[in-house]
């Protein structure tokens, strides 16, 4: 059962998104290492089986997990084994294999990860999903009803046509009693790389009016950076694990940070 290697794991947030593109593995990736930064020892699993780009961002590509008598060993970003990551990119014989699967693979794979990973001791497992609210999102739910997650963290840009799929996303969370820890505003402005003076393309404010709206907690908006792209894209292994501190976003997501401490924190209180 997926208890048993859940048995010793702190907190499981879930990240979600009501649609793709909208950085929610860049927000999970960077939660992640802003956790580790305090001390906490974090695991990130990837089950965005279609679309794995965690261990890209935690310079992990190419390499492969192994078995232990207790199951998958996850593996390690960083030196001090503080962050530990599973995906299903680590299984494809190459990073540009495509995952062409029915739903009820899909949802077997999702739950071998779940039961199956020997994670250890954890503060914090979270868990990079699908966007949308399919079939997938309800095994997801069902599997860990025996483990309580903690909630989730809802992840949007500010346009209308994505603040519009988030919004069935709080539905979908309060109809299988997921709660619901706070909505992030991801691509909320731009950072400048000459300057760092921060411009609002696409408009700001559409996810912390909608989280008022809807009675959520707001948890902070994160701009467009160029840096972070270059960061993950071109450096050498591990190279945004090792240099998140000297980002542009290192600050602007420790806010965010303190309020899903907080969060997790009273609701095991």
């Amino acid at each position: 059962m997926s208890e048993i290697n859940l048995s010793k794991i702190k907190h499981i947030v879930l990240i979600l998104s009501g649609k793709g593109g909208v950085g929610k593995s860049s927000v999970t990736t960077q939660l992640a290492l802003s956790l580790v930064d305090r001390g906490f020892k974090v695991g990130v699993l990837d089950i965005d089986l279609t679309g794995p780009s965690i261990p890209r961002m935690l310079g992990l590509d190419g390499k492969q997990v192994h078995q232990s008598s207790q199951g998958w060993v996850p593996v390690y970003a960083d030196e001090k084994q503080r962050l530990s990551c599973m995906s299903i990119g680590f299984l494809l014989a190459s990073k540009n294999d495509s995952v062409v699967w029915r739903g009820p693979k899909k949802n077997a794979m999702i739950k071998q990860f779940l039961q199956d990973v020997y994670w250890g001791e954890l503060d914090y497992l979270l868990i990079d999903t699908p966007p949308g609210t399919s079939d997938e999102h309800i095994g997801i739910v069902e599997y860990l009803k025996g483990v309580d997650p903690e909630g989730a963290v809802l992840v949007t840009t500010p346009q209308n046509v994505a603040i519009a799929d988030v919004r069935k996303e709080i539905s979908f969370c309060r109809k299988v009693k997921l709660p619901i820890l706070g909505v992030v505003e991801n691509m909320s402005g731009f950072v400048c790389p000459h300057c760092t003076e921060c411009t609002n393309i696409f408009s700001t404010g559409g996810g912390e009016s909608m989280a008022n709206e809807f009675e959520i907690a707001f948890l902070g908006r994160i701009p467009i950076d160029p840096g972070f792209t270059s960061m993950v894209e071109t450096e050498g292994e591990g190279s945004y694990v090792n240099s998140f501190e000297k980002s542009n976003l290192f600050p602007v997501f420790q806010p965010i940070c303190d309020k899903v401490i907080e969060k997790t924190t009273h609701t095991t209180a």
